[in-house]
């Protein structure tokens, strides 16, 4: 199963594509991704309800986060009214020892994305805060990267025992499915991927040229 797990809809500030046009797109370019998951920035919608839009187009669509802490931008996967308490998702720079220590107690899991990105990607910040502790997935294909960010991604990845997710990061409705993660099983609900993340039985992938 695949799928593109970083996305945005109009919910993030920055986002312009309606899930129902991510979900035309994938149908109509035959997008190879089975479904995808929605990782607003700050912020985790409990209000949208996907199901229906699922079924119709036959795709699983999940919903994550995309938080900001000291080391740059997060996601955060099986996401719960009781991790939300815990810290201020909305926050520009939530400590990442706080969201991997949260993320722990709720059975959730953080991954940080495009890591080899300036400014907002892990690597920049490693030799000012250091390696941090409970990292164990990073995002090593990120649709919207730029030069090296990938590579730079993929070898803190390598050094630090790092596994790699895929993910489009996709703001616009032609941007889905550029990168996804393939796994071993069917997943249909949030629990479902952190338990599939937590196995380690999956892979990043790549469609970019």
């Amino acid at each position: 199963m695949i799928l593109d797990l970083h996305t945005h809809s109009i919910k993030s500030d920055d986002g312009r594509a309606k899930v129902d046009n991510y979900c035309k797109w994938i149908q109509a370019r035959d997008i190879p991704i089975d479904g995808f998951v929605l990782t607003e920035h700050r912020q985790f919608d409990f209000e949208s309800d996907y199901s229906e839009l699922a079924e119709e187009y036959s795709l699983t669509i999940l919903k994550g986060s995309e938080v900001e802490t000291e080391y740059g931008h997060v996601l955060v996967f099986g996401v719960t009214e009781g991790l939300v308490d815990e810290f201020d998702f909305s926050s520009i720079n939530v400590p990442l020892a706080k969201v991997i220590d949260s993320c722990k107690r709720h059975a959730a899991m953080p991954v940080p994305c495009h890591p080899g990105r300036p400014r907002v990607g892990m690597s920049a910040h490693l030799a000012e805060f250091g390696v941090p502790e409970g990292v164990r997935i990073v995002e090593i294909y990120n649709g919207g990267s730029r030069g090296q960010e990938d590579q730079i991604a993929q070898d803190m990845a390598r050094e630090q025992g790092y596994l790699g997710i895929g993910g489009s990061d996709a703001h616009i409705v032609s941007h889905i499915g550029r990168c996804a993660t393939r796994f071993d099983s069917p997943i249909r609900s949030e629990q479902e991927l952190v338990t599939a993340l937590e196995s380690g039985s999956f892979e990043p992938i790549t469609f970019r040229s």
